[in-house]
């Protein structure tokens, strides 16, 4: 039986050049430098060091699993040494997801976001990794939503046999801490009630439902309810497989080809239009914004990234295409309308997310201005 492949995206704000809005050069330097070690000495097989706005992104591709202690130790030691390098350099938010000290053996819970995948091979095996900035994880419900279940995005669902079955989603509550799965399409609208809520409830894992084949891994860390008050956004990533009875890449992609409004804009306090950037564009500025997603594409194969004849990762910048214009547009477009609203709902989130904002020192000062009415 061949040896299983795990694909591991694990993430964190160690530190931002001018404000929020970019990795520099010299943290995605350290990234870049301890991953290398570690495929010399085979921790990992293949790696690719990005940045998603001010978010340092791992991607790690090896055979020791989901949650592996090495895996994990390995990005929390290069956060830590990246974040030390930030603080020298005094950027702006230096370490920021890093809410505890002492590693356990596991960056869950820790601060960092992680999205994990362990899959046997198939013939071909197409991966697209997500990342976002100034969002949270629920801002994955809406798109995978639309890529295993809704026919009108997913042709597949319609068409081909091999999944016509539908999908199911495991569904956890954050608050709760507590998990159900649904199955699509018989429970759609269950699920919809559900996830309908991305501040509570997110979609994690997407299987087939005709074998419980793992198609899609999402982070699901509110920072807010580990630290109990706003230390910065979430930031999500994701892992998803596409094609050979799984949606087409382009199916995949389909959601994105038109903005939608997400949770943790600015200072994590606004609604927000989610952007689909290349990697070359992926600098929150106007804003702090508007929210950013990129995403990039690869191959499995033999437990690595597939590589071109120099041994270089073949990665595929996948939203550098001018089909994402529009969806750039609009967002532009609806960040300028919400921008209108200044400080007013629906621009600002609702009293439940403020809570973990510091808007509640700010009214702590007008408590004893009210009387009775």
């Amino acid at each position: 039986m061949p040896e299983k492949t795990t694909i591991s995206i694990i993430k964190c704000d160690v530190g931002s050049l001018v404000g929020h809005h970019t990795v520099p050069e010299p943290l995605l330097n350290v990234g870049e430098k301890n991953l290398q070690e570690a495929q010399k000495s085979g921790i990992i097989n293949s790696h690719y060091v990005f940045h998603a706005g001010d978010d340092l992104e791992l991607l790690m591709v090896h055979q020791k699993g989901e949650g592996n202690p090495e895996i994990h130790k390995l990005a929390w030691d290069t956060f830590q040494e990246a974040a030390k390098k930030a603080l020298d350099l005094k950027l702006y938010g230096a370490g920021q997801d890093i809410l505890k000290t002492a590693f356990s053996g596991n960056v869950r819970g820790m601060g960092p976001g992680v999205a994990e995948m362990e899959i046997e091979e198939r013939g071909s095996d197409p991966i697209v990794v997500f990342a976002a900035d100034k969002t949270e994880p629920g801002a994955f419900n809406y798109p995978m939503f639309r890529i295993f279940a809704d026919p009108f995005n997913t042709a597949g669902l319609v068409i081909d046999p091999a999944i016509s079955g539908g999908f199911k989603f495991e569904v956890l509550d954050v608050l709760e801490n507590k998990r159900a799965v649904l199955k699509c399409p018989e429970e759609m609208y269950e699920l919809i009630a559900l996830i309908g809520t991305p501040s509570r409830y997110l979609i994690s894992h997407v299987r087939r439902a005709k074998d419980d084949l793992v198609c899609a891994a999402t982070s699901t860390t509110r920072l807010s309810l580990i630290a109990g008050k706003y230390v910065g956004k979430d930031d999500p990533v994701s892992i998803v497989r596409c094609q050979h009875g799984l949606p087409a890449l382009g199916e995949v992609l389909a959601p994105f080809m038109h903005s939608y409004f997400v949770e943790g804009w600015m200072r994590g306090s606004h609604w927000g239009p989610l952007m689909p950037v290349g990697l070359k564009d992926a600098r929150c500025t106007l804003f702090d914004g508007p929210p950013r997603i990129v995403a990039l594409g690869f191959q499995a194969a033999h437990g690595k990234i597939a590589c071109d004849d120099e041994g270089k990762p073949m990665i595929s910048d996948l939203f550098s295409d001018p089909s994402f214009d529009l969806a750039r547009r609009e967002a532009v477009e609806n960040a300028v309308s919400l921008r209108r609203m200044g400080e007013f709902e629906p621009a600002r989130l609702g009293a439940g997310e403020m809570e973990y904002t510091t808007l509640p020192k700010v009214l702590e000062k007008l408590k004893g201005r009210f009387t009775k009415a």
